[in-house]
């Protein structure tokens, strides 16, 4: 059996109607479950109070079930985690049908709500395939968490997640950043390898099946803002007033993320999106055959007229080359695959520039020369020792993109390649789409950063380091490398990691980023 990737008007129907039949069905089983959930409070003593603020603090033995949606997250709308799955996982007709559908979405009940959004983003979706759910879903999700709540789960000697939401969406979320030990979410049913935008039924007693054969805590602390028969009543005004966790207190630092999406797609923004799409996509394709076909004497101006800021800090003085036969060595932490011809531009002088994910139609439209590195280390070094003899030559050793102000493991190889080697710190500012990703084509990253309104760079050119041949202190390779890490952190304001190119694609697409020769995009 085969699905499209969009779902058909006919399966849509017939999605509905099972959807309206199992709604009645379950209005059968609501008294059973307010009356088992009862005498579980009375059993294990879930306690019930109206706000945070009026709680009793947990303790060592105090096992903390707490909802996602109702009083874990800030926000009460679930719409911008679907529209995510329905963007980034599908595709933008999938995006605009919810978009459209939003109204209607928004008078049904909350329940008939999340299975409508589950079937128009699921529907028809390969199940091998799926990764938002671990390379998307957790920035926006972390970004919504309330300090005041996650404080409280803080304290706790056990956690357990309870939501209405997919388990493929929220799982990685909680397990790996919020370290749950225990997430209870909806199974999707899947047939021959692709959702059907349906969930599975479960126990209407979430807390029996829970506990049934486990020997709980004495005290069990229950949070829910929507089913008080069984968890804690959070007070929904108070919600209003909750601060979002801050960076600095993630259990674990959020590095790498994936999507295109630079913002958090409620209605209103993605309204603003679509409308924005035709526009863009005529504004980037403007600008690109501005940068291929003009000197930089008039590109550069009529780039800025066009909306790109680019903001370059230089020393009082450009350092110099000292080998009369060798050009220099600019060395760049890597933000976008626009890096290298920007700094050009910058510069206001031609540069060479070595990569290695370049699709073949960026390498076809780009205005400076790139050569593409091999990962062989013998014949990369010479490659770029012979491109340093023909001029100056741009390098980002840290070999692949990174958001978030952090910066990866530098590969040392420039080190033994020149004793010019420039440090120069690139960062960017984007207010729509991102102009990187892990699972996408890569020639539309540089299209989708210039879609943007009014994308940013900023340049900072550092002093120059010298290479392991001219080190007095008889630095290794690895030494002179750190130090250009440093460097650049400290200009940037960046943190530096140890992280490589390989633990990136690990966690985003599940491989090592090596695209073999017959498969690439």
């Amino acid at each position: 059996m085969a699905f499209s990737k969009t779902p058909s008007f006919s399966g849509f129907v017939l999605l509905i109607s099972r959807l309206l039949r199992k709604y009645y069905r379950n209005q059968k089983g609501l008294q059973r479950s307010l009356s088992t959930a009862n005498s579980f409070n009375s059993q294990h003593k879930v306690k019930s109070q109206l706000s945070l603020s009026e709680r009793v603090e947990p303790s060592e033995n105090t096992t903390v079930v707490f909802n996602v949606e109702g009083s874990l997250l800030k926000s009460s709308s679930l719409f911008p985690y679907f529209m995510l799955v329905a963007f980034e996982a599908g595709s933008l007709i999938r995006a605009l049908i919810l978009l459209i559908l939003y109204p209607i979405i928004s008078l049904l009940s909350y329940e008939h709500s999340i299975d409508v959004m589950v079937m128009i983003s699921f529907f028809g979706m390969k199940k091998k395939s799926f990764r938002v759910g671990s390379s998307v879903l957790p920035k926006y999700f972390l970004e919504d968490v309330g300090d005041e709540v996650f404080a409280v789960l803080q304290k706790a000697k056990r956690k357990i997640a309870v939501t209405n939401l997919p388990q493929v969406m929220v799982e990685s979320f909680l397990s790996d950043y919020l370290e749950i030990e225990s997430v209870n979410g909806r199974e999707l049913k899947v047939v021959c390898g692709y959702y059907v935008g349906l969930m599975e039924d479960r126990s209407n007693s979430i807390l029996v099946d829970l506990f049934k054969d486990e020997n709980v805590s004495e005290d069990v602390i229950g949070l829910d803002s929507l089913n008080t028969s069984e968890f804690f009543m959070v007070n929904e005004a108070e919600k209003l007033k909750w601060k979002s966790l801050s960076k600095e207190n993630y259990l674990k630092p959020l590095i790498f993320h994936d999507g295109r999406l630079a913002f958090r797609p409620t209605p209103l923004s993605m309204l603003v999106m679509f409308v924005w799409l035709p526009l863009g996509t005529i504004i980037a394709i403007i600008r690109i055959l501005i940068a291929i076909s003009l000197p930089y004497s008039i590109s550069t101006p009529l780039l800025t007229f066009s909306g790109i800021k680019l903001k370059v800090f230089e020393p009082v003085q450009r350092p110099k080359t000292q080998s009369k036969t060798k050009g220099s060595l600019y060395v760049c932490n890597h933000r976008t695959l626009l890096d290298p011809l920007i700094l050009s531009f910058g510069l206001v002088k031609p540069l060479a520039a070595v990569t290695y994910s370049l699709s073949r139609m960026s390498e076809i439209l780009s205005p400076i020369r790139t050569v593409r590195l091999t990962r062989n280390r013998d014949k990369d070094r010479e490659m770029m020792d012979r491109l340093l003899n023909q001029g100056d030559l741009v390098v980002c050793p840290e070999g692949t993109t990174c958001r978030e102000p952090y910066l990866l493991r530098l590969s040392p190889l420039f080190t033994e390649l020149t004793d010019d080697i420039v440090p120069v710190g690139v960062d960017t500012e984007v207010s729509m789409f991102h102009g990187t990703t892990s699972s996408g084509l890569k020639f539309l990253d540089p299209i989708f950063f210039l879609m943007n309104p009014t994308p940013s760079y900023t340049l900072q050119v550092l002093g120059k380091i010298c290479g392991v041949s001219s080190n007095d202190d008889k630095s290794s390779r690895f030494d002179v490398a750190n130090k250009v890490q440093s460097e650049l952190g400290k200009a940037l304001g960046f943190e530096c990691t140890m992280l490589t190119r390989k633990d990136k694609y690990m966690i985003l697409a599940g491989n090592e980023g090596v695209v073999s020769a017959g498969n690439k995009q």
